[in-house]
């Protein structure tokens, strides 16, 4: 989104986005996101952490992977971007998978 934008478009098949403030916010949108995981990966027993999975995986991901296909579908949208919704579905898929198979470590005081 923010470096070799020609050359993914021209990949994709898609024209460059106009105006172009629009990829660089995706940009940067997409760094945060990935900055974000640095909280469970540095503090993997914390809740937040969790939550930051629960919210930026199946959530995300699985909304991210539901519109690409319902753009392919009702907006014929390139072929290709089925990629992207084949990749956003299996990390979602893997997240979900990892969320729910492991409990949180963190033990809550009983009242």
């Amino acid at each position: 989104m923010l470096a070799g934008r020609p050359l993914f478009a021209r990949l994709f098949g898609v024209p460059l986005p106009e105006p172009p403030i629009h990829a660089d916010l995706n940009g940067v949108f997409l760094l945060a996101v990935a900055a974000g995981y640095l909280i469970p990966y540095r503090e993997p027993e914390s809740t937040g952490g969790r939550a930051y999975l629960w919210v930026m995986g199946p959530l995300l991901k699985g909304a991210g992977a539901l519109t690409f296909v319902l753009d392919y579908v009702l907006r014929g949208s390139p072929r290709s971007f089925l990629l992207f919704a084949a990749s956003d579905g299996t990390l979602a898929l893997l997240t979900l998978w990892a969320l729910a198979s492991s409990t949180s470590r963190t033990e809550f005081p009983r009242r």
